[in-house]
């Protein structure tokens, strides 16, 4: 039985419609320009996308495009270890909610969950303003 991991739901608004902000973000091209813990390196190698992050170079596989603004990915490192992360937009009226799920990793310390989890906060912000530019 696997151990119930710590979670943190992480959370912005985005003045724009979630087809939008759901189309946007849901693009692994327009990464390299909100998701900086992909360390804006992402391409796609023979039909995989990967990226070098702050643990190592790593594969990213995507959620399929749905209409439900399901953004989940998993972040496999070259170790095979694999981190999913569960992401979604959320309409909300006229604009959206964009919300991350971040779990706390076994061995985690709180210090370094609370600054995973400044930096997911950052990286959404930086996509709130592209996106009300």
């Amino acid at each position: 039985m696997k151990t119930k991991l710590d979670v943190r739901h992480i959370s912005v608004s985005i003045n724009r419609p979630a087809s939008e902000v759901y189309e946007f973000a849901s693009n692994p091209e327009n990464l390299s320009q909100w998701a900086t813990g992909l360390g804006g390196s992402i391409k796609k190698v023979k039909g995989e996308w990967t990226a070098d992050t702050p643990m190592g170079k790593a594969r990213i596989r995507f959620a399929e495009k749905n209409q439900f603004g399901i953004l989940d990915h998993d972040v496999i490192l070259e170790s095979g270890v694999t981190f999913h992360n569960p992401m979604r937009v959320v309409p909300n009226g006229q604009s959206s909610e964009v919300i991350f799920t971040l779990f706390r990793q076994p061995d985690m310390s709180e210090e370094k969950f609370l600054e995973d989890a400044k930096w997911v906060e950052k990286d959404l912000i930086i996509l709130r303003d592209l996106m009300e530019k």
